[in-house]
């Protein structure tokens, strides 16, 4: 097993000079230097092929027992010093502070095939950052993580990966309700795969502390290492106002396209502080997550966000916006001119809607544009709520709808109506009249229907990791079976296939999983 290791972070930035695991404060750092907790009795569950190539690893080298030591923190491979990041964020619209890794470790950087990669853990123990915390993951969670990440690149979706699943062999305890009731868990550790970790927070911290050395210097590496395109051989040395413009519009730009694709697929991030928000555009951080069942724009899946529903999932494309905002102000500091930050977060305000309308388009299956799509998108989405209607088969299905018989429509769609007595003659009328607007915007369309199917194929996905799918492996996998932690893991890397054999997984939330915990409600701890 072979890696061609890099130290760009570590060697770019400032570290800790502290190297005793105290929790503390950490300032005029990006880092601290922290070795991983071994492992009681660490065991492989998974492990990701797509990964280990993309990292210039064989399946041979997965099996070997240098490979579960070093991705279970048993082995700090030679030449590699470990560490955990530093960064602070807004949590729930408010200013937290320092915060940090408090359960990563970021193990080392490999390069392969011109790719830079970040190896992270997650659940290796605590850090200066872990506070009140242990460190630790469990296997919950970690299943959790796992599948989605996976998932969510296969469907199109920005997003960190993970290499592998491991069991630790020790034991968690963990208030899965934040209720009063701790248990003990299988402890678990994911290893996460990035091109960076780097988040909003992590600029947002230095300048809390009016930091402005610290802060330029992890700018200007940023810069220089992921938007590289934004400065000539000549301007590396000096970076100006205007570069530090063009980056942040950059990561604006980054942040709506994924923002658009959650809405697309119906992802709810759940927890979208500033610590949580990739200076790349990726999904991170996968906690409290949830998919759409019946299409509810105000659903949270996170039980923290239960009251003020901030993280809803209408509201994410707004939410980025906010977060924006606060890495604006960090980035003031090194600017000292609002302008340029202002029209960038005014062009994201306005992209946001034409962004949001193109991709809806995509989802009916309209590949010119009219004036009045917008209402028809906004009748749609009415009628969507006016019975629990789920939303990953409504999509799908409405691939089959023909303008020359909309008559059909309610038929096409009755799958996805969760309880058909609630379907009543109001609701028929006003579908009808949908599908009826719906057929004659169809028939301006220049593309033939097969076509339009097609189009609408791809952008539709028919698996997605439901709730109650994740709930299931996590069930097993609490048993020692692993087996559908696999069977999810290869049916979600083809989420817009057939898949006739996988069919019974295009299906709606069973009632048991309507209101059980891991399906319907989550806390940060998930």
């Amino acid at each position: 097993m072979h890696f061609d290791l890099k130290n760009t972070f570590t060697h770019s930035l400032p570290a800790d000079p502290i190297t005793d695991n105290s929790r503390r404060q950490v300032p005029k750092a990006c880092y601290s230097f922290v070795t991983p907790k071994p492992t009681a009795n660490p065991k492989l569950v998974h492990v990701s092929p797509e990964m280990l190539d993309t990292l210039g690893l064989s399946e041979n080298d997965a099996k070997t027992k240098a490979f579960l030591n070093i991705f279970t923190g048993n082995t700090v491979l030679e030449n590699t010093k470990p560490y955990a990041m530093c960064y602070g964020g807004h949590q729930f619209g408010h200013w937290a502070g320092q915060l940090g890794d408090g359960r990563a470790i970021n193990l080392f950087e490999v390069e392969h095939n011109n790719l830079n990669w970040k190896l992270q853990l997650k659940g290796a123990g605590e850090t200066p950052y872990s506070r009140t915390a242990d460190g630790l993951a469990v296997l919950r969670s970690s299943v959790r993580e796992y599948l989605c990440s996976e998932a969510m690149y296969h469907l199109g979706v920005p997003t960190t990966r993970a290499l592998s699943l491991a069991l630790s062999g020790d034991q968690v305890l963990r208030d899965v309700m934040y209720n009063g009731n701790p248990a003990y868990e299988k402890g678990a550790i994911v290893t996460r795969v990035s091109p960076s970790f780097l988040r909003f927070g992590s600029y947002e911290i230095h300048a809390s502390r009016n930091d402005i050395s610290t802060l330029k210097t992890l700018v200007d590496y940023t810069i220089n290492t992921h938007f590289s395109h934004l400065v000539t051989a000549n301007t590396k040395a000096e970076i100006n106002k205007q570069t530090y413009i063009q980056f942040f519009n950059d990561v604006a730009t980054r942040s709506l396209d994924m923002v658009i694709h959650w809405q697309r697929v119906g992802f709810v991030h759940g927890v979208m502080n500033t610590d949580n928000l990739s200076i790349l555009g990726l999904t991170i951080d996968y906690g409290p997550y949830g998919w759409l069942e019946g299409y509810e724009p105000g659903w949270t899946p996170n039980t923290t966000d239960k009251q003020n529903k901030r993280y809803q999932f209408g509201t994410q494309p707004d939410i980025v916006l906010w977060n924006l905002y606060q890495l604006a102000n960090a980035l003031y500091l090194l600017i000292e001119e609002a302008e340029g930050l202002e029209a960038v977060l005014a062009n994201y305000a306005e992209q946001k809607d034409i962004k949001y309308l193109q991709m809806m388009r995509s989802k009916i299956g309209l590949s010119s544009e009219e004036q009045l799509d917008a209402n028809l998108i906004q009748e749609l989405e009415d009628c969507l709520q006016l019975t629990e209607t789920d939303m990953t088969i409504f999509f799908r299905n409405l691939s089959d709808f023909n303008s020359t018989t909309p008559t059909n429509g309610l038929q096409i769609i009755r799958e996805s109506f969760y309880d058909i007595k609630s379907v009543t003659e109001a609701v028929k009328n006003r579908w009808n009249l949908w599908f009826d607007s719906y057929a004659d915007r169809l028939q301006r369309e220049s593309i033939s229907a097969k076509a339009k199917k097609e189009n609408m194929n791809k952008v539709n996905p028919k698996y997605v990791l439901r709730n109650y799918m994740a709930q299931l492996a996590i069930d097993d996998a609490n048993k020692g079976d692993y087996k559908l932690i696999d069977e999810l893991y290869n049916l979600l890397k083809q989420p817009y296939a057939e898949q006739p054999k996988h069919q019974k997984w295009f299906a709606k939330r069973p009632e048991w999983a309507r209101h059980k915990v891991g399906c319907s409600m989550l806390s940060c701890s998930s």
